[in-house]
């Protein structure tokens, strides 16, 4: 019987009309059955719906029964959550495709999440053939980020297109908002009350003074000046994104590089990456091409924040100019308490701190809570942040003002 997972409990709502809740019309009753028959699945006896699928829904039902079906005659091996994909890829591959033919590209997702987390299909992905059949998300860059080195050469060239493919999609949704999220608030952290003559920004000085105006002279007497100091080919903020690249990091670490080549692109803003597990690697030379940092990358492994808190310290050298964002679970496998106490010099000194336990579109994670509790007595709240909400945390902390932590 099927599994009423997420893909089957879509399937029966992606075909056919919507059954009417008045369950008189024979019509309606048979669409029901025809619907919980797609979300239970079934072998000959259709789990006693007694609906007999044809067309679309047989094919439907025979992809869902490969990956959730657990008895005999459902084309899948004895034993608990077994499938009938096989170990042959040419026969993934076509078993991809016809989900991809069935069912939408949201659900097509999912259900190859569940192939590869239910099935262990990460071995096939470094099959050229197969790689070419999957739908790329976040989740499967991830995937094959993490096969690294175990993936044959014949293959690295078709996983690097399906990245490229991801972090394409990716920068064509957040980088023109993060370029102007962080350009406003440079903006207005460069803002001077005492500005040269040619540097006066006269529309925000009148908009400043209007209490001032003298109707008999009909004129604004500016007492105050509002400006911005001129164009500096210096970059006015330095950013350091320092990652943990442990395995449940996938996903931010793919987000993470695409928001680190944007930010890197700005002129104004000086980035540096710099990912981590139980060793430090600094990939900043790599920030032109965000794809060569995600293979730069080595997920898995232990976690030793303080050790990366240690690296990214000794390469700040404008403290009040710099803004460090940890993205981690906060799982420390190095000195807890030098940690925090590292956290603490580099708040003092100036730098402003911003702790996220993910980014990425998967809400908070599994987290260290003591570590997370220590961070925020230190003024350092620790929270998970969607890709699309972290351009005004950014801008946040360009400005140093409050953070606009999601929930609060």
């Amino acid at each position: 019987m099927n599994e009423p997972d997420t893909a089957a409990d879509t399937a029966g709502s992606t075909t056919g009309t919507t059954a009417t809740a008045t369950g008189t019309d024979g019509r309606d009753a048979g669409e029901r059955l025809r619907r919980w028959r797609l979300v239970l699945g079934g072998g000959r006896d259709a789990d006693g719906t007694g609906e007999a699928l044809t067309g679309r829904d047989a094919a439907m039902d025979r992809t869902l029964a490969a990956l959730y079906g657990d008895e005999e005659g459902a084309g899948v091996r004895p034993g608990p959550r077994s499938a009938g994909l096989g170990a042959s890829a040419p026969g993934v591959a076509r078993w991809l495709g016809d989900v991809r033919d069935c069912f939408p590209a949201s659900v097509v997702q999912v259900m190859q999440r569940d192939a590869i987390d239910r099935l262990g299909l990460s071995a096939l992905l470094t099959e050229p053939e197969l790689l070419e059949a999957v739908e790329a998300d976040v989740h499967l860059a991830g995937t094959l980020l993490s096969l690294g080195r175990a993936m044959p050469e014949a293959s690295r060239e078709a996983a690097r297109a399906v990245v490229r493919k991801v972090v394409g999609e990716l920068e064509r949704r957040l980088a023109a908002r993060t370029r102007a999220a962080l350009t406003g608030a440079l903006d207005r952290s460069a803002k001077i009350r005492r500005p040269r003559h040619r540097d006066i920004d006269w529309n925000r000085t009148l908009r400043a003074n209007l209490g001032n105006y003298l109707p008999e002279y009909r004129t604004v007497v500016p007492e105050r000046l509002v400006g911005h100091g001129r164009a500096s080919r210096a970059a006015r903020k330095d950013v350091v994104l320092c990652v943990d690249q442990s395995g449940s990091m996938a996903a931010s670490v793919v987000y993470a590089s695409v928001f680190g080549a944007v930010l890197a692109s700005m002129r104004s803003v000086s980035t540096r990456l710099v990912v981590f597990d139980t060793s430090v690697v600094d990939l900043t030379d790599l920030l032109d091409d965000p794809v060569d940092v995600l293979f730069g990358t080595r997920l898995g492994g232990g976690t030793d924040i303080n050790r990366a808190l240690a690296y990214c310290q000794s390469r700040i050298t404008r403290p009040a100019e710099t803004v460090l964002v940890l993205v981690s679970d906060l799982h420390e496998g190095g000195i807890r308490g030098e940690m925090l106490k590292r956290v603490a010099a580099m708040r003092s000194a100036g730098v402003e701190f911003v702790a996220i336990l993910a980014l990425s579109d998967e809400g908070a994670p599994a987290y260290d809570r003591e570590h997370a509790a220590a961070l925020a007595a230190l003024g350092v709240p620790a929270f998970a942040c969607t890709p699309d909400h972290f351009p005004e945390v950014m801008a946040a902390a360009i400005e140093r003002r409050p953070l606009p932590i999601p929930g609060e």
